[in-house]
């Protein structure tokens, strides 16, 4: 302010020009022509009248901006978080869909930062340390593979199997005939293998195979998978029911063997059914 009323002075009380203004003061030739035609709009000279002071003197030269127009209307975030839990629904998708409502609404930018800003009001998730060798995730991914009969031209869909370590997210998948016990526990003992070692703690999904009845502190297992894991000296904690973040790791293993490896297949026609050897190899407990 004090900067304001000395080039009003320079200006109004000494008869300097605008740049002359600006040169002594330190400012540019824009701001010091902007300041003296706000000042001459709200018919401010030099000096100044008594009762005007700083910020009376501001109010006249920098008077509040009046909103135009109505207020764009704000997404409804609580909508979108609930939307977003859908497979392949995505913030562009659901901006499209405002967008289509109200077209005078906010860009994707700022609808993006809305509901991100939203977001970060909510639980807050603990940061995980994995130990090396410690924990391998195991479950099945929820996209499939057609694999044709040659002969008969029938098309049936494969399972994907997929575990990944905690520490190192080293990934080994693999596609099955089915989710039965048979299929599940070969490719769990197949992964052992690949692994090249038993990790201490096997965290599953709650599917039926491995599970018979989830609970959160006494889960009943399925007999043959715990005889499994007894066999090998492993123990399994499946993760809890609804709780993604539990098993978070396979969850991400799961994302890059749909995009990585299911999605560069989607159009190659496949006879050979790739878990094969389940059926040929004598499983461990006959």
């Amino acid at each position: 302010m004090r900067k304001i009323k000395e080039a009003l002075r320079l200006r109004f009380g000494h008869g300097l020009s605008v740049r002359q203004t600006a040169r002594s003061l330190g400012m540019s030739h824009s701001t010091a022509l902007q300041l003296f035609s706000r000042a001459s709009n709200a018919g401010i000279g030099w000096p100044l009248d008594e009762g005007l002071d700083d910020q009376a003197l501001e109010a006249a030269l920098y008077p509040p901006v009046e909103p135009t127009g109505e207020p764009r209307p704000e997404p409804d975030v609580e909508w979108i978080h609930k939307e977003l839990q859908r497979k392949g629904v995505t913030l562009q998708l659901l901006w499209l869909e405002y967008k289509r409502q109200h077209p005078d609404g906010l860009q994707l930018t700022q609808f993006c930062q809305r509901y991100r800003k939203w977001r970060r009001g909510l639980d807050l998730a603990l940061r995980q340390s994995y130990v090396a060798g410690e924990k391998l995730f195991v479950d099945f991914a929820g996209q499939t593979v057609a694999i044709t009969n040659p002969e008969t031209g029938e098309v049936s869909r494969a399972q994907i199997f997929v575990a990944a370590l905690g520490a190192s997210n080293y990934t080994y998948a693999e596609a099955c005939r089915s989710q039965d016990i048979e299929a599940w526990v070969g490719a769990n003992i197949r992964a052992f293998e690949y692994f090249g070692g038993v990790p201490k703690l096997i965290i599953p999904d709650n599917l039926k195979s491995g599970v018979k009845h989830a609970n959160r502190y006494e889960p009943d297992l399925n007999p043959t998978y715990q005889d499994m894991a007894e066999h090998y000296g492993a123990v399994i904690i499946p993760a809890r029911r609804n709780k993604p973040r539990d098993k978070a790791k396979v969850e991400s293993a799961v994302r890059v063997v749909e995009e990585w490896i299911l999605a560069a297949l989607r159009d190659r026609r496949s006879s050979v059914l790739l878990s094969w050897t389940w059926r040929s190899a004598k499983p461990w407990w006959i």
